[in-house]
């Protein structure tokens, strides 16, 4: 029996969403898009909004029915999951019909979470039908008596409808009487049923009827001004009219309900209007409560098995990741061809009739030329989502989501929209296999996919021939704009995609033939290594991260690294070597970067560099300062060092301690590093960036030496140290630790690295740049400084630039500036784009943390 309830509750959620899917497919059917918006038209916004009002207080009166049930039946829970469970309840109820089976249904699913038996939800089912039928019996049955129209309604003789009233109060009294004077409770075969209180009993009495007033009032604000019926009369035929819907189990009364009302109210409002507020009504007061308890189900039932249905995405992901590429890739290419063919073909004529009340004509006309222009954006980057490009992702989800827009906004093309929106969506989980830094324009695109593309847009050209055959050409139908003008549409769409496809061939071919950087190889690495451990400056370890290419002059004195992102080549810091071999070397690179239409920028070089910047014709921006502290007079002695040497004195007594790993003993330590490294991104929710720093790599890590902070003998955090055999600065780049580490870790390995550094003899330890810092604001300052002082002061939503300089701060430095050297103008903004790029290793790092 146990393994019976079980299976039925776990089918249960299926079971309602489908016949909830069901009734919302059967709702819309019958509805007419020409019929609601001429309801719509004819009622002021005003009062739809009121109505809408009207109908929450409605629901939320609703659901004092289950508040006073689950009092009678004992079983308290708090008011959130009450109001949610009736809530959905009724308005399974009022739309599929049978409400004590419907909406008894979805109570047994959410009360029996709470620990509600079957037996509990039946009692509260039958206590609801109790509340509801004292309402009715007291509302229809003053009706019956009071009322003359009454028996004329329902075709009765006013006898029979008196008689038939007096009934209805007579139960009504009888059921307040019973609760009144009969206290044992009742048997029914071998239920046992107890009566409310007499208090409870009113209770349901009075909730009943502001239930019955409430849904009454939603129909009369919206029944016009001169349909000359008072809420007191509309409140009693309503009643009656839901009686006899009722009587029918018809869902919701469909078709009866609305038959009395309009043979009610005919006389005084014209048929047709009766008609369209009722249509409203019944989309006000009934599918869009329905719609929303639909989606709340579906959410709740999804939080439910979160973790059950989250494993199964996992799986279902990795077992298609190896093929999402070229499934998206066929997806993308498909979606541009519905887009195409789309805009080559003729709108729906009912859909056109109901843009033109929403839609300014040029915006119509504008989304068909753009989603033409969508379709084709996606059969080009198509290709570039099967070589798991991350910028063809980026820019496939922006078309995807553009082209449906452009498609409502064009024709009401709802189903292309869906389409593009499920594929924009589907595509999210993989984010990850686009991972390829590229240009679409630097990869030559095969003969057969140009010839499928062509394909495409010569058949949706022939498409559109076909479907305006009939038209006969005129010049002046290119200036035609129209609502009804799908022909003229058409014909711009086509010449707008031959004329972007025609400048997308036309600019691919006549691109100088562009440089493929390479990551150094084993040999090149070698080669800068001496380079490397003589700079004076320990920047020059970034060569040793192996993601940046390797330039070295004749004599292999002196070397640049560099990467290109477009056309901007970006060196890394000043070229490394002797000052007139590195100028040389400079000079070098902005001819290579010119040889192929690029433009050579320096990142992040110093101050005394800046003639040589200067003479290569180069702009200067300010981009911070980087901080260096002096290691020679460095301790942990004086007032200005209490802070740093009560964390050190701390973290020592709770047991931490600190060692330098030499370049050997790293690779027996990598596995723990790299838990510690996985751990400290996920808890950052952060991913590695590069170029300007350097990225957990095994083959990194081992280039030298290592430190380590250890607590138990087990390391809880490291850096990787750069220390150059010259010993003129010492530095680190990777810094990692362990979730839960004691506060004040990273302060314990940075001034145990400078007490170090000063015992080996080195003469500086730099602590990196803060972006922004040292910018002036005055009034006369150019305007990138200007806004670099404001980005310092206040843009701690974006990146906490004030709090960096604070923490560099308390170790006392020395602060240098730092500028990047790149062409000025309109080119700086796309240098400072690819340098972001490059830093973030790709185009969707960029917006991603």
């Amino acid at each position: 029996m146990d393994r019976l309830r079980r299976v039925a509750l776990a089918l249960l959620p299926l079971v309602l969403l489908g016949v909830a899917a069901w009734v919302l497919h059967r709702e819309l059917a019958t509805l007419r898009g020409g019929e609601v918006r001429a309801g719509l038209a004819a009622i002021p916004p005003g009062r739809v909004l009121l109505a809408l009002l009207v109908t929450g207080a409605n629901y939320l009166a609703l659901t004092l029915y289950d508040v006073l049930s689950l009092r009678h039946v004992g079983r308290g829970l708090p008011y959130r999951h009450v109001g949610f469970t009736s809530f959905i309840g009724y308005a399974f109820g009022h739309n599929v019909g049978m409400s004590f089976f419907s909406g008894g249904s979805v109570r047994y699913r959410l009360y029996s979470a709470h620990g509600l038996s079957a037996l509990d939800v039946a009692q509260v089912a039958t206590f609801n039908a109790l509340t509801f039928w004292s309402g009715l019996l007291a509302v229809a049955g003053t009706a019956l008596v009071a009322g003359r129209g009454a028996s004329a309604l329902l075709s009765l003789p006013p006898e029979v409808a008196r008689a038939l009233g007096l009934g209805m109060l007579g139960l009504l009294l009888v059921y307040l009487g019973a609760c009144a004077w009969v206290r044992r409770p009742l048997r029914v075969r071998d239920v046992e049923v107890t009566l409310p209180t007499p208090g409870l009993a009113v209770a349901q009495l009075a909730v009943s009827c502001l239930d019955w007033a409430l849904a009454a009032l939603v129909l009369w604000v919206l029944l016009p001004e001169g349909a000359g019926v008072s809420l007191p009369g509309l409140v009693a035929l309503f009643a009656l009219a839901q009686l006899a819907g009722i009587a029918s189990q018809v869902p919701g009364g469909l078709g009866v309900f609305e038959s009395l009302i309009l043979a009610a109210l005919s006389p005084a409002v014209p048929a047709p209007l009766v008609l369209g507020t009722l249509l409203v009504y019944r989309v006000v007061y009934y599918l869009l409560p329905f719609t929303v308890a639909v989606l709340l189900l579906a959410l709740h039932e999804v939080g439910l098995h979160r973790e059950r249905l989250g494993r199964a995405a996992r799986v279902t992901r990795d077992t298609f990741a190896p093929v999402v590429p070229w499934m998206a890739s066929a997806a993308a290419f498909i979606a541009g061809a519905v887009l195409l063919f789309s805009g080559a073909t003729p709108t729906v004529p009912e859909r056109l009739s109901f843009l033109k009340d929403l839609v300014p004509l040029p915006l119509m006309e504008a989304s068909h030329l753009l989603g033409s222009l969508a379709g084709l954006a996606l059969l080009v980057l198509a290709q570039g989502l099967q070589r798991r490009l991350d910028g063809a992702y980026v820019m496939t989800q922006v078309a995807l989501v553009a082209g449906a827009v452009f498609s409502l906004i064009k024709g009401v093309d709802y189903e292309e929209a869906a389409l593009l929106l499920a594929l924009a969506l589907a595509l999210v989980p993989f984010r990850a296999r686009f991972h390829r830094r590229a240009s679409l324009l630097e990869d030559v695109f095969s003969p057969g996919w140009l010839l499928a593309t062509g394909v495409v847009v010569a058949a949706s050209v022939g498409l559109g021939l076909l479907a305006y055959r009939h038209v006969a050409y005129s010049h002046a139908l290119w200036w035609q704009f129209t609502f009804g003008g799908d022909a003229p549409r058409f014909m711009r769409a086509t010449v707008g995609v031959l004329g972007a496809g025609l400048l997308f061939g036309v600019a691919a071919l006549l691109r100088p033939a562009s440089a493929r950087p390479r990551p150094p190889d084993a040999a090149a690495l070698a080669r800068v290594r001496p380079l490397v451990s003589h700079s004076p400056e320990s920047a020059a370890y970034l060569a040793l991260v192996g993601d940046k290419s390797l330039l070295f002059n004749n004599g292999g004195s002196a070397f640049l690294m560099y990467g290109v992102a477009g056309r901007s080549w970006v060196s890394m810091g000043d070229p490394v070597g002797p000052e007139g071999e590195a100028t040389e070397l400079a000079w070098h690179f902005q001819a290579l970067a010119d040889r192929h239409e690029g433009q050579a920028c320096f990142y992040q070089v110093c101050a005394r560099s800046l003639p040589r910047y200067l003479d290569l014709g180069l702009s200067l921006l300010k981009l911070g300062e980087e901080a260096t502290v002096p290691l020679a007079d460095f301790g942990l002695d004086g007032p200005e060092r209490r802070g740093l040497r009560h964390i050190v004195h701390k973290l020592e007594r709770e047991g931490l301690t600190f060692e330098v790993l030499p370049r050997e003993a790293v690779p027996a330590l990598l596995p723990e590093l790299k838990a510690i490294s996985d751990a400290w991104l996920e808890e950052k929710h952060t991913r590695e960036k590069g170029f300007s720093l350097g990225y957990f790599s095994p083959r990194y890590l081992e280039e030298g030496p290592v430190a380590v902070v250890r607590r138990d003998g087990r390391p809880w955090g490291f850096a990787n140290v750069w220390a150059p055999e010259v010993k003129d600065e010492l530095s680190l780049d990777l810094m990692r630790y362990r979730p839960g580490s004691p506060h004040g870790v990273m302060d314990f390995l940075f001034v145990s690295l400078m007490l170090w550094g000063r015992r080996q003899g080195y003469g500086r330890f730099n602590l990196g740049m803060a972006p922004f810092s040292g910018f002036e604001a005055r009034s006369l300052a150019p305007m990138w400084n200007r806004m670099g002082a404001f980005l310092f002061r206040h843009g701690e939503h974006f990146y906490n630039f004030q709090g960096l300089r604070q923490y560099k701060e308390k170790f006392k430095p020395a602060w240098a500036p730092r500028f990047l050297a790149s062409p000025g103008g309109l080119a700086l903004p796309r240098v400072l784009a690819n340098v972001s790029a490059l830093v973030s290793r790709g185009l969707g790092g960029v917006v991603a943390r």
